[in-house]
């Protein structure tokens, strides 16, 4: 089994940066694919960015593409979105989540999810 823990959320102006980090224990999570996703008040949770490691292949959502980047630090089982150009709909709280099969779309087809971390960007 993998363990989540994200952490980095804040509130941050219009036009600004924000780090999530998710932190995995248990299991390498080079060995899985990753996602994150986000969730608004009164919205469903959707898909933001997912990829494999083994395969190089990222998926990113249309509204934050060229602004969020995903990346992992191997040594510290660790992967992180690089959240630049905030914009208020960006506001959410924002999950990672694992699964040892592809990097889905759909948030029934991850295993392992994190308790989430509250984005709040000011306009």
């Amino acid at each position: 089994q993998v363990q989540l823990v994200e952490s980095g959320g804040g509130l941050v102006q219009t036009g600004g940066s924000l780090r999530l980090s998710c932190a995995a224990s248990g299991r390498a999570i080079r060995n899985y694919a990753v996602g994150w996703f986000r969730q608004a008040p009164g919205k469903e949770r959707e898909f933001v960015v997912g990829t494999r490691w083994s395969t190089t292949s990222t998926y990113y959502t249309d509204s934050v593409k060229g602004r969020f980047t995903i990346s992992t630090d191997n040594a510290r089982n660790t992967i992180y979105l690089q959240m630049d150009s905030l914009k208020p709909e960006d506001t959410a709280v924002y999950y990672c989540a694992a699964n040892s099969g592809g990097p889905y779309y759909a948030p029934s087809r991850y295993d392992y999810w994190g308790q989430g971390t509250q984005v709040t960007v000011s306009s």
